[in-house]
């Protein structure tokens, strides 16, 4: 990290010390955030300060109303470009400095001098009312007197250093108010990998001659991800003209990120306050480029009533994640900006997009569940180029793994229906003093290292190339018979009659018939009842009719049956044998040639019982199982090899169909980095293990005797 950033941080840190006692740490945002901008404000605005009060008070004698066009235009920078803003206050910082007994009332006529877009974005720094606060608990002056000896113009702190200032000043404000993880703002390290493995893919088009791109980030915090991708477009092209776009729900980021963009002079950019999931600000627009870094693990409790609202979300139309994590919502709406891509078309180039996650999005949810629906539909779609798994401790807030996901519909022909892993959990360097939780950072030659294998897209220790469908699965159920035994005990009768005390003289009848010896075939005993019933006298009571005699049956099989693995089935129903359409049972699975119509049958859970018929068992609810089958591989082939010969009593549940190709089982995605790049530790042996223990109980002899002689 540059000194100089290190020594302005902690400077402006410094002067924060000031607000000890009206404010807390966690509130000192609220004062040095905008007083910083303000500050750069001043300084941008210094050489043509002079030109443009002149031509302020020339407008004002005649009376032109709208005048912040031309004083917009007049402003420019030492280069003689226009800045786009302005402020026409005869204040500057050092002659608010030089009138300490009207500081109040001065500060807030400088504010007011400033263009209306300036003035708009200090509305949501809310910073009128800190001047008040300030002034009434004599801080004020000395606070802007100090801010008045730091030259923050752009030639002394570059834009990159000054996006580091306020990268660190709100990581600490963060920390004093304990943030959610994750949130506001991303690792400088982190973003430039990123940015690689958004952009050196295209470098062959973004350094041509007169290239226009669009950038947008719609979680943007103060813009960090958005100035980290103009200066590679800008390294590579200086003739590149880079439109950013960006959007946050956080008043002051959103404050710093759309000064930081006048500041830059991007008049056809635009930032914009507001919620990404519920508001799109950019509703007709599409972006070459986008990237972002959504807080973690944040839920979406306050959206969801506008969003079930809609036909879709932002065209996913599929089960949307957990409320508790919102995460892939936000590539949801990432995806919804992207270019229509047609090889060869040049009016539709497509759009690649770069994302921070943690590891829920990429293995949360079982098959059929919202996350990997979405994780399917990104698959299925062939829009999953690369994902990269970080180091842990890299965030200043968080300790937790992240990963970034790099997502695109306009894959190279190569990487056509594959996706690459690359992890990089292990080239962090440690960080010689931690900065909150972040206790290690990627070195150059780390980020250099990652984007060479994303690059090759070849396999090696670090970096997996696998096909979309290697990370798909059909999640199958595995139903085996219910078996239960019969028997008439006193605790079973008394059980029953005191449900059921109208029945007492037909039990007696069936206990006649059945004796109190347990009967291991639930389907003849249950015969034989029904029988008993049916030749009961007119005087004594059977079976209710309707929902009261369904519920005596199920309160009879209750009490007199346990469950017995000895026993035999239950059967279900018997029913005339139907022919299964294997296509749509099975689809896209070739079968294996020697599963005959009756096995298949039978793998299905219809038993053949004479000719043209079947039976079906009841199934046992406490031995219900899943599998989860690769994609690759066929049901009936895993199914005979793993569940068949260990259960052969199971079959598969053909009721449970994938909701939308209609098959057996539920699809699902899902990646697991740790078994893709798991590596095998042998134990060592256990001589050596003996050898060390041996060698410790001798020390431990040894200052045991030193102790006690």
């Amino acid at each position: 990290m540059s000194p100089n950033f290190q020594q302005l941080a902690n400077f402006i840190w410094s002067v924060a010390d000031l607000l000890r006692g009206p404010y807390r740490p966690p509130q000192y945002e609220r004062v040095m955030l905008p007083l910083t901008v303000l500050r750069r404000f001043d300084a941008v605005l210094a050489p043509s300060k002079a030109a443009v009060l002149k031509r302020y008070e020339e407008l004002k004698a005649k009376n032109i109303p709208n005048i912040d066009a031309i004083l917009n235009n007049l402003a420019k920078d030492e280069e003689g470009n226009p800045l786009g803003f302005h402020n026409h206050s005869p204040l500057d910082f050092q002659k608010l400095k030089g009138d300490p007994d009207n500081i109040g009332r001065h500060l807030a006529d400088y504010i007011a001098g400033f263009s209306e877009n300036i003035r708009k974005i200090f509305e949501r720094f809310e910073f009128d009312k800190e001047i008040e606060k300030l002034e009434e608990s004599n801080r004020l002056y000395q606070v802007v007197a100090q801010f008045a000896e730091i030259d923050l113009h752009p030639r002394k702190v570059d834009n990159i250093t000054m996006g580091l200032v306020f990268e660190d000043l709100i990581r600490r404000f963060n920390e004093a108010a304990n943030e959610t993880a994750g949130d506001h703002f991303t690792p400088r390290e982190v973003i430039q990998l990123m940015v690689n493995l958004l952009l050196e893919p295209d470098t062959h088009v973004l350094t041509q001659a007169g290239v226009i791109v669009t950038v947008c980030d719609p979680a943007c915090g103060t813009g960090g991800m958005l100035a980290e991708a103009q200066n590679w477009i800008r390294a590579h092209n200086e003739q590149a003209t880079v439109k950013v776009f960006g959007q946050d729900y956080n008043p002051r980021s959103y404050a710093v990120a759309a000064s930081d963009l006048l500041i830059k002079g991007h008049k056809d950019g635009q930032v914009v306050l507001g919620n990404t999931l519920t508001d799109d600000p950019f509703p007709d627009q599409r972006f070459d480029y986008l990237l972002a870094n959504p807080p973690f693990g944040v839920d979406w409790k306050a959206e969801k009533k506008v969003i079930d609202r809609w036909p879709n979300f932002r065209g996913y139309s599929g089960k949307l994640p957990r409320i508790n994590d919102g995460a892939l919502l936000f590539l949801l709406y990432m995806m919804s900006k992207f270019q229509d891509y047609k090889a060869g078309d040049r009016d539709k180039p497509g759009s690649r997009t770069a994302i921070v996650f943690n590891g829920s999005p990429l293995f949360t949810g079982g098959a059929g569940s919202g996350e990997s629906e979405i994780r399917r539909w990104i698959i299925e779609r062939d829009m999953l180029e690369a994902i990269v798994a970080l180091p842990e401790q890299m965030f200043y807030n968080t300790g937790i793994g992240t990963f970034i996901w790099v997502v695109t519909n306009r894959k190279s022909p190569q990487r056509g229906g594959k996706i690459q892993l690359i992890d990089a959990r292990e080239r962090y360097t440690p960080m010689k003093r931690s900065l909150g939780d972040k206790r290690r950072y990627l070195d150059q030659a780390a980020i250099d290292t990652v984007t060479r294998e994303h690059g090759a897209f070849a396999n090696s220790q670090t970096s997996r190339v696998f096909d979309n469908r290697d990370f798909g699965y059909r999640r199958i159920t595995v139903l085996r018979p219910l078996r239960l035994r019969f028997q008439i005990t006193d605790e079973a009768r008394e059980r029953f009659l005191n449900t059921c005390p109208e029945l007492f003289d037909a039990l007696q009848a069936v206990q006649d018939a059945l004796g109190s010896e347990p009967h291991l075939d639930w389907n003849k005993t249950w015969d034989t009842v029904q029988q008993v019933f049916k030749s009961l006298p007119a005087d004594v009571e059977g079976w209710a009719k309707g929902a009261k005699g369904a519920a005596q049956k199920k309160i009879f099989r209750d009490c007199f049956t346990a469950v017995d693995p000895e026993a035999a089935p239950v059967i279900a129903q018997h029913h005339k044998a139907q022919p299964l359409d294997r296509a749509a049972l099975f689809p896209g699975q070739t079968l294996p040639g020697e599963v005959t119509q009756e096995d298949l049958n039978a793998l299905l859970g219809l038993y053949a019982h004479g000719k043209g018929k079947h039976i079906e068992y009841e199934p046992d609810p406490a031995l219900k199982d899943f599998e989860n089958i690769p994609l690759k591989e066929d049901i009936v082939s895993y199914f005979l090899r793993e569940v068949r010969p260990y259960v052969p009593d199971a079959w598969i549940d053909r009721e449970t169909l994938d909701e939308q190709d209609g098959g057996i089982g539920k699809v699902g995605y899902e990646i697991n980095f740790n078994r893709v790049f798991f590596q095998y530790q042998p134990p060592r042996p256990l001589h050596e293990i003996d050898a060390e223990l041996a060698e410790v109980e001798k020390r431990i002899l040894e200052l045991l005797r030193e102790v006690t002689e």
